[in-house]
């Protein structure tokens, strides 16, 4: 049964009163969904929002995870944690997952691989259930664990940054500001119980060493207030990181060229203006763009692409693989930085390929430097285009009402697909070209044009079947593949 608090748990209370109000975690009315693993962290967590609910006019929720990864002691844990909510009076919301087939089928570490299951499932459970915030937590010596690790591995600053107390608006801590001494000081005090796991111990794992061994010899023998410390870095970088964001974006804003919703495609003599730390910043946001987020992308990846700039005109294309499918391909003038929906290493593009891509936002002449071509775009009347039944193969016409505008003018890419005119399914353009008996030449060199995501000119060669000129059709486009 659970004491009530003395006088040293309501002041760790009132400390993450104020945290929670400091960083605008929670608002009236708010349901609050607690990631709960059954070890002391989470259950203090649990203690401390339902002894706050009522202050802050918030409902709260558990969610728990089963990994399968030890055995009887998960499931132990997971009746733990639902004894524990029920006690409470709190829903509890669990669910099993296969993190090591995971692991495995996307091949990554272990740690990673129950993160993204883990917070997968948080999210999911979330929206199903109604709830507005996600709380974790994580406290104050797992931030200095973390900052440590970033800096032995050489990160940056945003590395060094630590973990956020609030991430895009949902995700929150309100531990952040309690040492890992005081949250078990706490639990001792009102007497509540929790788990261990025995993984936490193995040191086979860096974050494990780094809370056995380094921080312990730094607090013993150059900083005994070393956790406090590396928070205020984090603190302090976390600041400098929000006021230069409206800054790159601003940056990024003038380099970029085209966009679409996986991939971003920058102006090498711009980047070429900025100074260095500014370029690195802005071609990190490029990929964050391309990619959603920024996991696996360390300051290395960053520092490689920074390497395809140098001064003067760049001679031939190159082609950069990045972690999560990112694929950075440079011609003469322009970095195109894109995500592909399956693995890079399927299938790649021969060294010799010209990166482009382009806007196109209506009626306009087009030049495409690294293959030599224009397009011309131009749009009419469907009663002035007889001779669209007999248009050569350098020559399209759609109909407009079918497309969506911008339009978009890129390379072949690996793993490309479209429907050709006739066809209901969708053909690899791979397929496409071999039965076409387009030489392979020829096919590097062949721009796309696309509508959203969708392939709707080979140019030269086909058009796609949901684009074409019909009966109802009142305005056409019209493109045309001229020779330099």
């Amino acid at each position: 049964m659970n004491k009530s608090p003395s006088a040293c748990s309501h002041s760790l209370l009132r400390t993450v009163a104020r945290t929670i109000r400091h960083h605008r975690m929670l608002s009236p009315g708010d349901a609050v969904l607690a990631g709960v693993s059954g070890g002391p962290d989470s259950v203090a967590l649990i203690h401390i929002l339902n002894r706050l609910a009522g202050e802050f006019r918030i409902s709260i929720g558990v969610a728990h995870l089963d990994h399968g990864l030890r055995g009887e002691a998960s499931r132990r844990d997971a009746r733990y944690v639902a004894e524990l909510a029920e006690g409470l009076g709190i829903p509890c919301f669990s669910a099993r997952r296969d993190v090591a087939g995971y692991q495995r089928k996307q091949r990554l570490s272990l740690e990673e691989a129950a993160r993204q299951v883990r917070y997968e499932f948080f999210e999911t459970t979330a929206d199903r259930r109604g709830f507005d915030k996600i709380a974790l937590g994580h406290h104050a010596d797992d931030n200095a664990e973390l900052v440590l690790m970033h800096l032995l591995r050489g990160s940056g600053p945003l590395g060094i940054s630590g973990i956020p107390p609030v991430r895009d608006c949902r995700f929150v801590r309100p531990l952040i500001d309690l040492e890992r001494r005081q949250i078990i000081d706490y639990l001792s005090e009102i007497g509540a119980d929790y788990v261990t796991d025995a993984s936490n111990a193995d040191m086979r794992y860096e974050r494990n060493r780094i809370r056995g061994h380094l921080i312990p010899l730094l607090r013993e023998k150059y900083n005994p207030d070393v956790s406090r410390t590396l928070n205020r870095l984090a603190e302090i970088l976390r600041a400098e990181e929000a006021w230069l964001a409206p800054i790159v974006t601003d940056l990024l804003e003038r380099c970029c060229i085209a966009e679409g919703p996986d991939r971003i495609t920058l102006s090498l003599p711009a980047l070429r203006e900025l100074a260095p730390a500014a370029r690195r910043r802005v071609l990190r946001a490029a990929v964050k763009h391309a990619k959603g987020d920024l996991r696996r992308i360390g300051l290395a990846h960053i520092d490689r692409l920074c390497r395809e700039i140098p001064g003067g005109a760049c001679r031939g294309n190159r082609t950069l693989h990045l972690p999560d499918r990112i694929l950075a391909m440079r011609t003469r003038s322009e970095i195109v930085i894109v995500q592909e929906a399956r693995p890079l290493r399927a299938e790649r593009l021969p060294p010799d390929t010209p990166a482009f891509e382009y806007r196109v936002d209506g009626p306009m002449e087009l030049w495409i430097q690294p293959i030599g071509r224009r397009l011309r775009f131009s749009v009419m009347p469907a009663g002035d285009a007889d001779h669209w039944k007999d248009a050569p193969p350098d020559m399209a016409f759609m109909d407009v009402a079918a497309l969506r505008f911008p339009l978009r003018v890129r390379n072949v890419l690996p793993g490309d697909r479209f429907t050709p005119l006739g066809l209901q399914g969708t053909q690899k353009l791979k397929s496409f070209f071999i039965n076409n008996k387009v030489p392979a030449a020829e096919r590097r060199r062949c721009p796309l044009v696309l509508s959203g995501d969708a392939i709707v000119w080979v140019a030269g060669h086909r058009i796609a079947d949901p684009v074409k000129v019909t009966g109802t059709s009142k305005n056409l486009l019209k493109v045309e593949l001229l020779l330099a």
